[in-house]
């Protein structure tokens, strides 16, 4: 009787479904890692907005600009571009008033659903969720 070396038919479904398992599981964790990263990006622009506006107030006679973050000379906001959604690259959700203040929002990935319509929807209005991350005057 001569006996083939090989694996069987059996040993190698096994492999390959643990391959998949394993394929599966890095997967989600890379999705994961990926929604925390966008939604760390969306609270550190927010904040730098904040402090964007409150340097112009400063700088205003205790003023706020007249439409929106998207105004703010070069010398408030850091970098060259003005912030903006990681996944959508619209602007974050707004209302400003010269003198009553502001409220900026982002929606948040990780936290109940991402509802990229009403980011994108205009660079004014409210539209602020439960589960987003806002800011507002502190003044």
């Amino acid at each position: 009787m001569v006996k083939k070396h090989g694996f069987t038919l059996l040993e190698l479904l096994i492999v390959i479904g643990l391959i998949g398992i394993l394929v599966s599981i890095s997967a989600v964790s890379y999705s994961s890692a990926q929604k925390k990263t966008r939604d760390s990006r969306r609270k550190s622009d927010i904040k730098a907005i904040q402090n964007a506006l409150e340097q112009y107030y400063a700088d205003n006679n205790g003023l706020y600009p007249s439409v929106s973050y998207n105004n703010l000379a070069v010398q408030y906001l850091p970098g060259t571009t003005k912030p903006s959604d990681p996944k959508t690259s619209c602007y974050y959700k707004q209302t400003v008033n010269t003198t009553s203040g502001y409220t900026i929002c982002a929606d948040l990935e990780g936290v109940g659903t991402f509802n990229c319509s009403l980011t994108c929807s205009g660079v004014t209005g409210s539209g602020c969720l439960d589960n987003d991350f806002c800011v507002s005057n502190l003044q």
